[in-house]
């Protein structure tokens, strides 16, 4: 079977969360905490989960079709130039577990987010978070959102999306950087802060939530990407106010933190971009938007 045949990879990417989800729910009451040089969290399921994705994923890389950015890979780094991403057709990106304090804390909202990006552009994702026992993923065509999955009594229904304006009973999800570069400035929708990419990207694709804000690295969003997309939603750059649909080498940051974006992006419907950007007071006038790049 070819290594970019579509079902053939979406089950792949299907069977690995599945597995993967297992080892989180297996691991997190003794998750052996930790911290990385950067301060950030990592347990025991965050490794364990990057080596099964590595042995999974081992015979597609093989081929050199195809390339994966791990979270937890040292490696990481020496992915990002324009070598990989303009002539390797297919880019696996993952984040063994999302919203890791939340997982050494034994609280339900992280996830296992994989995403594949076909030449550049969102194509295939999963997001599976484990003890709220959903699922989200796209297959290259559609998206769906699962509850109780990979039972037989799971319920699917497609992502399309759902309109609804912008009111008090809003909410507009961040990470915790929202305290640290802006002040949300807003007569009606209220913020909520999960330190969740998993929750700030997916949630908003079945209306729980308006949108979101955040700077995140690839693996944090590649498998929400398509779908969310499918829901009508996009990233915008709140600097230039330029939609996320290609991904580049100038879009990441460098050095200590590659695969970062350099930009926060406001995610939402398109209608509601401006006026959501609006309600975001910047404290950091740097990442104001300049009137050349509007």
């Amino acid at each position: 079977m070819s290594s970019s045949d579509q079902s053939y990879l979406c089950q792949i990417m299907l069977d690995l969360v599945h597995e993967a989800g297992k080892v989180a729910l297996g691991l997190i009451d003794e998750s052996s905490p930790d911290l990385k040089a950067d301060a950030s969290v990592i347990t025991i399921a965050d490794r364990s989960i990057s080596a099964l994705a590595h042995r999974v994923l081992d015979p597609l890389l093989a081929t050199g079709e195809h390339f994966l950015v791990d979270e937890e890979d040292p490696l990481r780094g020496s992915m990002l130039h324009k070598g990989k991403l303009e002539h390797i057709p297919y880019l696996w990106a993952i984040d063994p577990i999302d919203a890791t304090r939340a997982y050494a804390n034994r609280m339900p909202h992280y996830g296992i987010s994989l995403g594949l990006v076909k030449n550049g552009r969102p194509w295939m994702g999963a997001v599976l978070f484990p003890s709220l026992d959903e699922l989200f993923y796209c297959d290259g065509k559609n998206a769906y959102f699962v509850r109780h999955p990979f039972t037989d009594k799971a319920i699917a229904r497609p992502v399309v999306g759902s309109r609804q304006d912008i009111s008090s009973v809003s909410v507009f999800i961040c990470t915790d950087e929202l305290l640290k570069e802006f002040v949300w400035d807003s007569p009606d929708c209220r913020v909520m802060i999960f330190s969740a990419a998993v929750c700030e990207f997916c949630w908003p694709a079945i209306g729980r939530g308006c949108g979101s804000l955040s700077r995140v690295y690839l693996w944090d969003m590649a498998g929400s990407w398509p779908i969310f997309e499918k829901a009508g939603l996009k990233m915008f750059s709140f600097r230039t106010g330029r939609p996320l649909d290609q991904l580049s080498v100038e879009l990441f940051e460098t050095g200590e933190s590659p695969w970062r974006f350099r930009d926060f992006y406001i995610l939402c419907r398109p209608e509601h971009f401006e006026l959501l950007r609006a309600r975001v007071r910047l404290q950091n006038k740097a990442a104001a938007p300049r009137e050349e790049e509007l």
